[in-house]
């Protein structure tokens, strides 16, 4: 009897221990790597995350009264400083590896420029991109274009011309000065190498790949239309900026347009094709991983985010 008790005793006593041990495990304070995986016919679309920053709501939103502005964050239960997502996808086509803009890189500071180390989580190297379809070169979507040493770098040339001109930098607002400074030191190195290929026209890129005119946000903004068996994925770049605000009011635009008009007029046009077509929509700026679907309720634009899928297989 005596040996059971003692037995008993040091049972209890070792898991006392344990417990301790184990709510004394330290804390990881990071996020997992962050990619998400999906197919999209046969093509295998992966989304990458470059990090998140705060966003400036308040004083960069325009054609929207500040207060309904905030009153849509609280409706979608978000108040600032919000965080706002930088995504970018990743396309292997099975016999290429594309990828649809690159994040900010070291232009956004410690919050981002995760992109590299993420797709190397989801089994990539950069090496093996074999080119870059930019949207616009603003500085979260071309920042990180140096880090992919094989890669061709493709865009509308409406769009190169337009960052890559001196007297353009001239006349834009000082707020975009170094914008175009980080554009033409982004693209140096394909100019260098014979890498850098603009697209004249709007229109089949690559097979499966149609890269289409969105202008407004910047002069050449693209959107790229990605087919395969009968499936669509639109990954629109800056049509949408912040979705509690915009979806709800798409006249809502951002300081950094080049002509709000022309940016509200095409994501007037993208929302309703998107809705009416059943798009599947990859956001540069939507919750990672800014995946879902556009609905059209009650005079308003929802957000249906892609449910979580735990098998990645070809349908």
């Amino acid at each position: 009897m005596k040996l059971l008790k003692q037995c008993l005793l040091a049972c209890a006593l070792s898991a006392a221990l344990a417990a301790v041990a184990h709510a004394a495990a330290p804390m990881a304070h990071t996020q997992a790597p962050g990619y998400y995986r999906m197919m999209l016919g046969e093509f295998e679309i992966t989304a990458l995350s470059d990090g998140t920053h705060p966003f400036p709501v308040d004083t960069v939103m325009t054609n929207i009264a500040p207060q309904q502005a905030l009153q849509d964050l609280a409706d979608a239960d978000l108040q600032l400083p919000l965080q706002g997502s930088i995504n970018a996808f990743l396309i292997n086509t099975g016999s290429k590896l594309i990828l649809v803009d690159t994040g900010a890189g070291a232009l956004y500071g410690d919050c981002c420029g995760k992109l590299a180390a993420h797709l190397r989580a989801a089994g990539y190297q950069p090496e093996q991109v074999d080119e870059i379809y930019i949207t616009h070169l603003h500085k979260d979507h071309a920042g990180g274009i140096p880090a992919f040493p094989n890669a061709v770098l493709r865009l509308s040339q409406a769009e190169a011309d337009y960052w890559l001109t001196p007297a353009n930098k001239a006349r834009a607002p000082a707020f975009l000065s170094s914008f175009f400074d980080a554009a033409q030191a982004a693209v140096a190195p394909y100019q260098a190498a014979g890498r850098f290929q603009p697209y004249t026209q709007f229109g089949a890129v690559e097979a499966g790949i149609e890269a289409l005119p969105a202008p407004g946000h910047t002069p050449g903004h693209a959107s790229y239309l990605i087919q395969s068996r009968g499936q669509r994925l639109l990954v629109w770049g800056d049509i949408v900026h912040v979705a509690p605000v915009q979806l709800p009011h798409p006249g809502a635009s951002v300081k950094y347009d080049s002509s709000e008009a022309q940016a509200q007029a095409t994501r007037a046009q993208v929302l309703q094709r998107a809705a009416e077509q059943h798009w599947l929509i990859a956001a540069a700026h939507i919750a990672f991983p800014g995946l879902g679907h556009i609905r059209q309720r009650h005079g308003e634009y929802q957000w249906l985010p892609l449910n979580y899928d735990g098998t990645v297989h070809p349908d």
